[in-house]
């Protein structure tokens, strides 16, 4: 992979000789690569002093610190160099500091130079942003930084020698218009990431959710079907492939699932067999051991409950509530049983199941709020950052019924992420105290030191906020589930006295026809094993609950 190209101006001759193609160790490479000083900014490098000629020596002899204390004082303005001579040094201080393995601090200065499109390093500094993205984890948001480039000059590195590359930008651009909503961009952009690339499975996903956005369900699957593809072919570069197999089964099953299900006039809903079957095949594909196996059988039941399968939604739930499962936190799996149960009229059961619900969960509720009270209002985000830490290592203030719970809440991918950008910044910050006391006491080092502080200063503060954040998300969920547990009991109030008015009018009871669902009847491969109080790990998720609806013809 391609390092920037080194321009610069010989002394005395007042403007840049002609730039060397150069990769990151200093080999030559073919003349088709992109080249340092093309589409240069208006600001051009006059003659250099021989102090920062002396800095450019320092660089080109690997001399990485001796040359970043150098390199530092031409772009202060020390040394008298004019404008296009201070960017050329900011832009070689923030490679030595990257080959000093200083990556927060180089990232600072790239930054800086990414935020300046005249800049005379702004082309290249993009090649130096795609070498951090795999230092620095995604929230330093090293994507953001590539939004200020153009798919055009990403194009330029749509070379056989730097392929590689070129797949990697258009990724991390799409994520950028990603985030910010333009998915047709992205999608455009996502295209472009080879199956070669170990970029393609994540830009598969990506281009899958973008599609789902934008409500077009048949590319979303076959953006999700192209994951398992490409894992089944054996994508290289790829971590935890299983992982990203079930999240595309996952995606698949949600993305049918609500292409299943159309709302009319009056919200009287309409169900599309043959999506709700594809959403149900591919809930059923993710492995029983993976992390969204739970996810994928509670989801299940809203299908099997939409297709009238009540047996096999309480069999599900039946399942994920088992021992085996003590930290699982499920709470609309109870709103789910009530609706059945109201929906075949056992309506004293559907009564009994709130009951239960609120009683369990409204001292949770309140356990959950008041850990949250803690932390509330401005700049508490640091002291909730140490929260998320405690909760980590098994610490904190914390009632024995809520921790699987807050511990749930604070197991977040995303959030995981923070908190572990956090620890890179603190190992960086270790290697610094290693490097030689010139450098550390030098005004480079003092700029190495506040890079470190600010961002560390400002991951926490994310990550702080972040976790608040999503415990406040699951406090909201279960806020409103118990709100839906009291409109079923409305609904149930209201059903009871419908009956016993259709009862007065008749004179009479009406007949109830028993209908019974899911008694099942084994085959010669199949045995039926009653459930005895006692759970069997290789029964989870085949459990079928008969029930019997009353409710009048």
């Amino acid at each position: 992979m391609l390092s920037p190209a080194v321009g610069h101006a010989q002394p005395g001759k007042g403007k840049p000789v002609a730039a060397e193609k150069a990769d990151a160790k200093g080999d030559k490479k073919p003349s088709k690569e992109v080249s340092a000083d093309e589409d240069a900014g208006p600001v051009t490098a006059g003659q250099m002093t021989e102090e920062a000629a002396q800095g450019k020596r320092l660089f080109d002899s690997e001399r990485w610190s001796d040359a970043a204390r150098q390199l530092k004082r031409v772009v202060d303005g020390d040394t008298g160099d004019d404008e296009g001579n201070k960017q050329i040094a900011q832009y070689h201080l923030a490679i030595a500091l990257y080959r000093l393995q200083f990556y927060q601090a180089s990232y600072a200065l790239f930054s800086q130079i990414a935020d300046k499109p005249n800049h005379l390093k702004f082309n290249e500094t993009l090649l130096w942003l795609s070498k951090l993205a795999t230092q620095l984890p995604e929230p330093a948001d090293i994507i953001e930084r590539v939004g200020k480039y153009k798919t055009e000059q990403i194009a330029r590195f749509n070379n056989p020698q730097q392929r590689d590359l070129y797949w990697q930008l258009n990724y991390l651009l799409g994520r950028y218009k990603y985030r910010n909503r333009n998915y047709e961009e992205a999608i455009s952009l996502f295209a472009k990431v080879d199956p070669n690339s170990k970029y393609y499975v994540q830009a598969q996903f990506f281009s899958g959710i973008s599609y789902v956005q934008l409500r077009k369900s048949v590319p979303a699957v076959k953006s999700f079907q192209r994951i398992v593809q490409a894992i089944d072919e054996g994508v290289e570069g790829l971590e935890d492939e299983a992982r990203m197999r079930d999240l595309a089964f996952l995606s698949m099953a949600r993305t049918y699932y609500s292409a299943s299900v159309r709302l009319d006039d009056n919200n009287v809903p309409t169900i599309d067999a043959a999506k709700l079957s594809a959403a149900v095949k591919y809930w059923n594909r993710v492995d029983v051991a993976s992390e969204y196996w739970l996810d994928s059988l509670f989801e299940q039941s809203w299908a099997y409950f939409m297709a009238g399968l009540y047996p096999q939604a309480l069999g599900n739930i039946h399942t994920i509530e088992s021992p085996y499962f003590p930290n699982s936190f499920y709470p609309e799996a109870d709103i789910l049983k009530a609706v059945v149960s109201f929906t075949i009229c056992q309506y004293g059961d559907a009564t009994t199941i709130v009951a239960k619900m609120k009683k369990k969960y409204e001292p949770i509720k309140k356990d959950l709020e008041s850990i949250l009270s803690r932390y509330q209002g401005e700049g508490n985000e640091e002291r909730f950052f140490q929260f998320l830490k405690d909760v980590g290592a098994g610490k904190g203030d914390i009632p024995p019924r809520v921790r699987p719970i807050v511990e749930n809440a604070l197991s977040d991918r995303q959030l995981r992420r923070n908190m572990e950008y956090v620890r890179i910044l603190d190992e960086e910050a270790d290697r610094f105290k290693k490097a030689p006391a010139n450098f550390r006491n030098s005004p480079v080092g003092s700029d190495v030191t506040d890079a470190l502080e600010f961002a560390r200063s400002l991951a926490i503060r994310n990550a702080g906020t972040l976790g608040r954040e999503r415990y406040q998300r699951n406090l909201d969920e279960l806020n409103e589930h118990l709100r839906d547990s009291s409109k079923i009991l409305i609904d149930i109030t209201a059903a009871e006295r419908n009956k016993l008015d259709q009862q007065v009018v008749s004179g009479q009871l009406s007949k109830e026809d028993a209908l019974t669902y899911g008694v099942v009847k084994p085959d010669d491969e199949h045995v039926l094993w009653p459930f005895d109080g006692e759970y069997w790990r290789d029964e989870l998720g085949f459990y079928r609950q008969v029930v019997t609806s009353k409710c009048s013809k």
